[in-house]
């Protein structure tokens, strides 16, 4: 079995973003299809805000969980200069879909770090195959900013090793005790997402 069977994703963003909550689905949208799968736990402290960053591999056989860098296959960053931060451990050719809000954490506010004046253009600048979208606004337009994580699920449907329904049927698994409304609502989410994605990579 070598590595090249392995599928590699790297999701990152700020505590409150839903950044677990959309990995935990993506690992199960691949065991639904048949893929081992094993996923890191919380990076940093998500409750209060802070940076969170989770590791998801899976494939025929995955002995662990972490990820070395430069072998990213796509990258999911919630957050601009989070993605940009994370953004070596993408492969050559690798992927980097992120959500272009700015959502400044609390280590820039308290003066511990500088925030990039423009981390997109960055990493682009970078040579990485970077698209990007206001998942926070699609949310938001939709009429609840915690869609983002749905949004950002859709997003990344069309960049993975099975159909894109899979997901959304894990999507719609998860939120299917909230009632019909709110599956719909994300359904819609992802939709938006997905369709932003693709309009994005298009005029990239």
């Amino acid at each position: 079995m070598t590595d090249s069977a392995i599928t590699n994703i790297l999701v990152c963003g700020i505590g409150g973003q839903g950044v677990m909550t959309a990995t935990e689905i993506l690992a199960e949208a691949a065991i639904a299809e048949g893929h081992d799968a094993k996923k890191t736990e919380v990076a940093g402290m998500a409750q209060r805000g802070g940076v969170v960053t989770s590791h998801l591999r899976f494939g025929p056989k995955v002995l662990s969980p972490q990820i070395a860098p430069g072998t990213v296959h796509v990258l999911l960053g919630f957050e601009a200069a989070e993605s940009l931060r994370w953004s070596h451990y993408l492969k050559p050719g690798g992927l980097a879909l992120v959500n272009d809000a700015r959502m400044v954490p609390p280590v820039v506010e308290l003066g511990l770090f500088s925030y990039p004046d423009d981390p997109i253009g960055q990493m682009r600048a970078a040579g990485i195959n970077t698209v990007s979208f206001d998942a926070a606004t699609i949310a938001r337009d939709l009429g609840d900013l915690r869609l983002g994580n749905t949004v950002m699920l859709g997003a990344i449907a069309d960049h993975l090793p099975f159909a894109a329904d899979v997901l959304l049927h894990c999507v719609e698994a998860r939120f299917a005790r909230k009632g019909e409304a709110i599956v719909d609502l994300n359904r819609r989410a992802f939709a938006a997402g997905r369709a932003a994605a693709a309009q994005e990579a298009v005029t990239a």
